[in-house]
């Protein structure tokens, strides 16, 4: 090869890597990194804002709720938690509440959820009675029904999934009846990427097949040796730098750090995962 042609193949290799690295450097970098709350369920309530002030010492800007009971967080009203949260320069911005919730209470909720400073009321579980035609059929008309009364109040209602929603119901999966059914102009789907690969299915090819729906992640690792626990996310079998490298396709807007299961103990893999995601992000 001649010394310009060789001068010009490496400028364009050089090039090449260069973008592939853009790509992939910071591919949230106008993401907060967020935590589902549900991670520290063993912990948080023994000091719920010395726990919080911590989280946002590591780097935590946004998070996500669970346990929602009649106007009520984690001990406080939904405007009392909001104000502290705000205090330490982050946000609540989505809560997972439960069908019976949905089904019961809904109005109150949406009230509390729009004090609590949120922009999406998840619903996060199908009860196994209702993984039947039938029971998915309800789920969806309930969940559009009560995310027209969520979009009147300003916010975004939305779907997390587990594992179970990849079985087939009939001729298609629950997750496919799911995105079939309900209303994208209503209800966004929270991807449980954990639960997504623990399926046998791959998130990049949800992705791609359902561009945009996937507005908020869930991301947890899945141990090495042990695929029904979860590991310090970046240091399991992910591959979330292909998978943030998806971030725009997917519709991303929102991404929390989750765990149900930990090497060593909750707010060590708390610490540890958002170390690793900062190095990626």
């Amino acid at each position: 090869m001649k010394r310009r042609e060789f001068l010009a193949s490496t400028a364009m290799a050089v090039a090449g890597a260069s973008l592939v690295n853009q790509a992939w450097a910071k591919p949230a970098k106008d993401k907060p990194i967020g935590l589902q709350l549900y991670t520290l369920r063993q912990v948080i309530n023994n000091d719920v804002k010395g726990t919080l002030k911590k989280l946002t010492d590591w780097g935590y800007r946004e998070f996500e709720t669970y346990g929602y009971n009649n106007g009520m967080l984690f001990g406080m009203t939904s405007k009392e938690f909001n104000d502290y949260v705000k205090s330490l320069g982050a946000r609540v911005v989505s809560g997972h509440y439960g069908i019976d919730v949905v089904r019961g209470q809904w109005d109150k909720a949406v009230a509390d959820a729009k004090e609590a400073g949120q922009e999406y009321m998840c619903l996060p579980w199908i009860a196994e009675a209702d993984r039947t035609p039938d029971g998915y059929k309800k789920i969806i008309e309930d969940t559009n029904k009560a995310a027209e009364v969520v979009k009147k109040a300003g916010m975004r209602m939305g779907y997390h999934n587990h594992s179970f929603e990849f079985e087939k119901v009939g001729d298609k999966t629950g997750y496919e009846l799911l995105l079939d059914g309900l209303d994208p102009k209503l209800v966004s789907m929270e991807l449980d990427i954990y639960w997504v690969v623990r399926a046998g299915k791959d998130p990049i090819e949800l992705m791609n097949k359902y561009k945009g729906r996937f507005e908020q992640w869930h991301v947890k690792d899945m141990d090495k040796v042990k695929p029904d626990n979860n590991a310090d996310v970046g240091t399991g079998t992910i591959d979330w730098k292909a998978i943030f490298a998806q971030a725009k396709t997917s519709g991303m807007k929102h991404y929390y750090i989750e765990q149900e299961s930990y090497p060593v103990d909750p707010m060590t893999s708390t610490k540890n995962s958002i170390d690793f995601l900062k190095t990626i992000v």
